[in-house]
């Protein structure tokens, strides 16, 4: 994740594509690029997710985020767990399966733990999700 975003000309790749960054070819120490997911066709795509809670101001559980595609396949990626605080801006970096182009909607989820007192409330104040090619969605 430290490389992100990509370079204006994109992260130079392994495999099939690595011809399209033909100057980086020749550099010694050339870091490249290849993220994969579990399942066939083992594509994914590089997002950072930043979330911003509002509600009870400390509260035990996780948050999720659901990834929706036009096609109605579905991926859930962890973004925190424990102790969440809704003065905090929870960052993480997803190889997500779901090509962005092809997202329908990105739904926010929040599990609180069986100790959590019933009437604890969080919910998601802003949900912003970079794509890693271009910096943005």
């Amino acid at each position: 994740g430290d490389c992100f975003p990509c370079p204006q000309e994109g992260c130079p790749m392994m495999g099939h594509y690595a011809d399209r960054f033909a100057d980086k070819l020749k550099r010694l120490n050339q870091k490249y690029f290849l993220n994969t997911a579990a399942d066939p066709p083992f594509t994914s795509w590089r997002q950072k997710v930043f979330i911003k809670l509002s509600g009870a101001k400390k509260t035990r559980g996780d948050i999720n985020l659901i990834f929706h595609d036009t096609e109605g396949n579905t991926k859930k990626y962890e973004i925190a767990r424990g102790v969440l605080s809704e003065d905090q801006l929870y960052t993480k970096y997803l190889d997500v399966e779901i090509n962005p182009k092809n997202t329908k909607k990105v739904e926010f989820l929040w599990n609180k733990t069986i100790l959590t007192l019933l009437w604890a409330r969080l919910g998601a104040e802003t949900v912003n999700i970079l794509h890693g090619e271009d910096g943005h969605w």
